[in-house]
């Protein structure tokens, strides 16, 4: 007996497994880094089931002690219109919160009024794009047009949402793919370029506001890659094809760079409510 209880001693030293004191497979994608911060797309699902319950869109260590620090969280089920919002918030209240002791509360308030302006920003920057525009044909590559009862040629207006950059040459927009199925062209999946899609302006591509944040990235390394593919004359076919084959090697690229992402520990507490003002915060 003496000798299975000692076994299960050093189990319990070895494993912890008597309590889970961390938690496995939070992290899903490496965003990249800004403000000299990694930020994280981690699994939403699993924070909220096995370390907080109330997590929600985001988190930074000055919040949430679990959170790493140098790290800032994106729950994955953050759609990507709200990402580049949700990402400012978060590197804006660990600021307040690090550099001036405020309040989680004050610095949320402050970071909920920064993202008003930078959505009004948005819109009027997309309103803008939009005037700027000439009508544009409802059809693909292929000469199809899927709304009978619409005219060949219409005005894009409240299409474009988040402007999101140029790569490449080519300019990023997330749009209201809703709007775009209901008014252009019902087939129009999660992302489309302009050699694809005769309604979208030249030297674009589009990204569906309703794909996830975790997805965003992958789908503009496809339509960029399909896009090259096809300005070089390959076909449609060989275009998808290709760019399904680069995201698909860069998804194993993320599943072995998070899958050696240590645990999560878990501190005995995991909000705070005031900052814990960082010497190193500039």
């Amino acid at each position: 007996m003496r000798k299975i209880l000692y076994v299960l001693l050093i189990c319990i030293v070895i494993t912890g497994c008597t309590h889970r004191n961390y938690v496995d497979g939070v992290y899903r994608y490496l965003w990249g880094y800004k403000d000299g911060f990694a930020i994280w797309i981690v699994d939403g699902n699993i924070v909220r089931q096995k370390i907080y319950n109330y997590f929600l869109y985001g988190g930074n260590e000055q919040r949430y002690p679990f959170n790493p620090k140098g790290e800032i969280w994106i729950d994955h089920s953050v759609s990507c219109e709200e990402f580049e919002l949700t990402l400012a918030h978060e590197l804006n209240e660990r600021h307040l919160m690090a550099k001036f002791g405020w309040t989680y509360e004050k610095s949320h308030d402050s970071s909920l009024a920064l993202e008003v302006v930078m959505r009004r920003g948005y819109y009027e920057i997309c309103r803008a794009h939009e005037a700027t525009l000439p009508k544009m044909p409802v059809t693909d590559h292929n000469n199809v047009k899927e709304i009978p009862n619409i005219s060949d040629s219409i005005k894009l207006e409240n299409i474009y949402r988040v402007p999101l950059g140029i790569l490449d040459g080519i300019h990023i927009w997330i749009v209201d793919g809703y709007m775009v199925r209901a008014k252009i062209f019902p087939d129009f999946g999660f992302s489309g370029n302009d050699l694809v899609y005769h309604f979208i302006p030249k030297k674009e591509i589009w990204i569906d506001g309703q794909v996830s944040a975790e997805e965003t990235t992958y789908s503009i390394a496809s339509e960029l890659i399909e896009r090259k593919f096809l300005a070089n004359g390959s076909t449609y076919d060989s275009a998808y094809g290709a760019g399904i084959d680069t995201i698909t090697e860069r998804r194993y690229t993320m599943e072995r760079l998070t899958k050696r992402q240590p645990p999560v520990i878990l501190p005995d507490s995991l909000t705070r409510y005031a900052g814990t003002i960082d010497p190193m915060e500039k």
